[in-house]
């Protein structure tokens, strides 16, 4: 039987070697190679589920920040607000920082609800994609928007991707919504009132 070693001299027994050990080091450079690419194709994938769930925890924390006042999302925009107003017969807001900052931050909460609504489009799971686009049409809309649901959906695929337990069945969670966000110059002459005097404050009440 026939074999593809030669023994029969020490030139066939080098050339025999010769041959095993580039046979060698080809599967072991094919090995090395393979292995690269694996683990350079695990890193890109870890790095796009990080700033997946990333995107989704900021997400997460803009949509459901608040669990007490107004935890619906108003689209209205300053304009169409200052009608309402005009159109209640409301007195003029003077232009103070407290009036300012009572047309501005709705107008902040949507920019930032709608710029999350955008992100979790892009990057969520069918169920929140289909809840964004319902969200994101309801503002289109003009209607006001409650996204306790979603940030649901957000906090159960969060805790998953994390390893973390499932939130208690029997714990009741209050419902969540956007994150309240307040002007610097706002918040000082609220301090300022508050501390100093009830000169607006007590207009305020």
């Amino acid at each position: 039987m026939r074999t593809g070693f030669d023994f029969s001299s020490w030139q066939g027994v080098l050339s025999t070697l010769i041959g095993i050990v580039l046979v060698s080091l080809v599967a072991v450079g094919i090995r090395l190679l393979v292995m690269q690419s694996v683990q350079m194709r695990r890193e890109r994938q870890n790095r796009q589920i990080n700033e997946r769930l990333k995107t989704l925890i900021a997400a997460y924390k803009v949509l459901g920040g608040s669990f007490t006042g107004e935890l619906s999302v108003d689209p209205s925009h300053r304009r169409d607000r200052r009608a309402r107003t005009e159109a209640a017969d409301a007195p003029p807001l003077e232009p103070t920082f407290d009036a300012t900052d009572a047309f501005d931050r709705p107008r902040r909460i949507r920019d930032a609800v709608e710029a999350a609504l955008s992100d979790i489009i892009l990057l969520g799971t069918d169920e929140q994609v289909r809840l964004a686009a319902r969200a994101a049409e309801e503002m289109a809309g003009g209607r006001p928007v409650e996204t306790a649901e979603l940030v649901v959906s957000l906090r159960t695929f969060i805790r998953d991707v994390l390893d973390l337990e499932a939130v208690p069945v029997d714990l009741a969670i209050p419902k969540q919504g956007p994150l309240r966000s307040g002007g610097g110059g706002a918040r000082g002459g609220r301090a300022g009132g508050g501390t100093g005097g009830g000169g607006r404050g007590g207009g305020r009440a």
